[in-house]
């Protein structure tokens, strides 16, 4: 019997976009899967959970690498699959247009052609930008998606177990009883990946200092008469942006704090991210104060239904994904552990990618095992 359709008992640390996304790739291969997270996506919003903050807007640039490319790509078609008419996930997404303005004037070569992207002309241009596209993507409401794929994972015979992982070996020796029951499983673990995002930094037995905070705070407002997405490239700390939802909410932002870990949101900031947004939109007021005079951020506070921020998991030299062994204390038995960590501002547009990749980085490593 091939690795592949041997059953295997995998255990995914983390329930981000990217653990969910990977522990649901891994129980479609037919294995055996598990989930152990400190936090979920039905729990309340903390800063110690980044998936339920992002904007999760797909964004043209696809970078420079060509693996980080074919990620992107891969994700986006599993989205636009998803975000369809009748599609899986329908309600979780939104359908639309989106402006983009840039400080440079870009090559058009690293940017994603199956979303359409049609440069602005020069006339039509923001007066900060030296270029611009237009072009049709999707937003993501993203506590909705988040539960779907929890619901998409445990309807399909996935275990959900809360617990806070010191070191990787808890898991190798333990299992996931060890944190359910308290008491070591009977079934050896035969996998583990770590999608734990910040968390990598500090988890015993990977302890990556690469990994670092880029810190982001946003404004969610309500105003649903605005039908098209908008960037602006402001500089390397901040981009302005509009994001609308599905339901008629907007999210307004945004920074970029590098090794930033402050955990709630700064006044100051708040107003520069209005201020910034209805420049760049002044259709962000009501219509109703449109029709009267020139808006200002006061007319955008009444509309504010959250203000908050969120660590982006970054990490220098980029996405992680690769493999190490573990020796198991009770046996021997060298067991692999697969890393899909580090993707920054993209989770939520490299998830199906990567999550792909870490199970074919897993299934080869098991296969070369059983080759030895």
């Amino acid at each position: 019997m091939s690795t592949t359709q041997t059953v295997k008992n995998v255990v995914v640390l983390g329930a981000g976009v990217v653990g969910l996304s990977t522990a649901i790739r891994l129980l479609e291969k037919g294995h055996d899967v598990s989930i152990i997270a400190e936090s979920l996506p039905t729990d309340p919003r903390s800063i110690k959970y980044t998936s339920p903050w992002a904007g999760a807007y797909h964004v043209m640039y696809m970078g420079d690498d060509p693996r980080q490319k074919s990620i992107r790509e891969e994700t986006l078609k599993v989205m636009l699959e998803l975000s369809a008419p009748g599609g899986a996930a329908e309600g979780c997404f939104r359908r639309l247009s989106s402006v983009e303005y840039f400080l440079e004037d870009i090559d058009p070569t690293n940017y994603e052609s199956l979303l359409q992207p049609k440069r602005i002309p020069q006339e039509s241009l923001h007066s900060k930008a030296k270029s611009g596209y237009i072009f049709d993507t999707y937003t993501i409401d993203t506590t909705p998606y988040l539960n779907y794929l929890l619901a998409r994972f445990i309807s399909r015979g996935g275990v959900v177990v809360r617990g806070s992982v010191q070191h990787v070996n808890q898991i190798i020796e333990g299992g996931v009883d060890a944190f359910s029951l308290g008491k070591a499983a009977q079934r050896p673990v035969d996998a583990l990946v770590v999608c734990t995002g910040l968390g990598a930094r500090t988890l015993g037995g990977v302890e990556d200092k690469a990994v670092h905070s880029v810190r982001g705070q946003r404004v969610l407002v309500h105003a649903p008469w605005i039908e098209k997405a908008m960037g602006l490239e402001e500089s390397q700390e901040k981009d302005t942006y509009l994001i609308p939802r599905r339901n008629g909410n907007v999210i307004l932002g945004g920074t970029r704090d590098v090794d930033d870990w402050y955990p709630i949101v700064r006044p100051e900031t708040t107003e520069d991210i209005l201020n910034r947004c209805l420049a760049l939109c002044p259709e962000l007021a009501p219509p109703e104060v449109r029709a009267q005079r020139a808006p200002t951020a006061d007319d955008i506070r009444p509309l504010i239904v959250e203000v908050g921020c969120g660590l982006r998991p970054a990490r220098d030299g980029g996405l992680r994904l690769d493999v190490e062994w573990l020796t198991d204390k009770k046996d021997g038995r060298q067991v692999p552990m697969v890393f899909d960590y580090g993707h920054g501002s993209s989770g939520y547009e490299s998830s199906w990618g990567s999550a792909d990749m870490a199970v074919s980085l897993l299934e080869d490593a098991m296969a070369g095992k059983a080759n030895n």
